[in-house]
């Protein structure tokens, strides 16, 4: 009967590490009033290349429903408005309020400083060389690794 393993697996190493950093990030956020949700779809609006619900969903890789639930709190805050489009009845078009703009811009600062805490103590090598195992690992993962 085999013992436990020696080390820990990377995978189960790899998602606790994932975990914390989500957590942190989180926590940084909802400290600069948002969450993960809002700022991906304040990035969106801001990048300016999404201008519909459509384009925003798929930007932010959620279903509709699930970003209209969103958009319905963003909205309420004052941080955007929706409106039809004059050309498709059908389609929303979604615009950043200044009171949006300001947001952002809160959990940009936030988001800076979670990465430059992240960064501390590693050269641009090392997160040269993260970023590569990262990389590697995510391939891996999908079971097509390259050789």
């Amino acid at each position: 009967m085999p013992g436990p393993p020696r080390t820990t697996p990377i995978g189960l190493k790899l998602a606790s590490t994932a975990k914390a950093v989500s957590r942190a990030f989180d926590d940084g956020l909802a400290a600069a009033g948002g969450s993960r949700s809002s700022w991906l779809i304040l990035i969106a609006l801001v990048s300016g290349r999404v201008a519909n619900q459509r384009e925003l969903a798929r930007a932010v890789g959620v279903q509709g429903a699930t970003l209209t639930h969103h958009l319905n709190a963003l909205e309420a805050d004052g941080l955007l408005t929706r409106r039809r489009d004059p050309d498709n009845r059908r389609v929303h078009l979604v615009e950043l309020t200044a009171r949006g703009r300001a947001a952002f811009d809160r959990m940009r600062g936030a988001a800076r400083d979670f990465d430059r805490r992240l960064r501390a103590g590693l050269s641009e090598r090392d997160l040269g060389r993260l970023a590569d195992l990262l990389d590697r690992l995510r391939v891996n993962a999908a079971g097509s690794p390259e050789t």
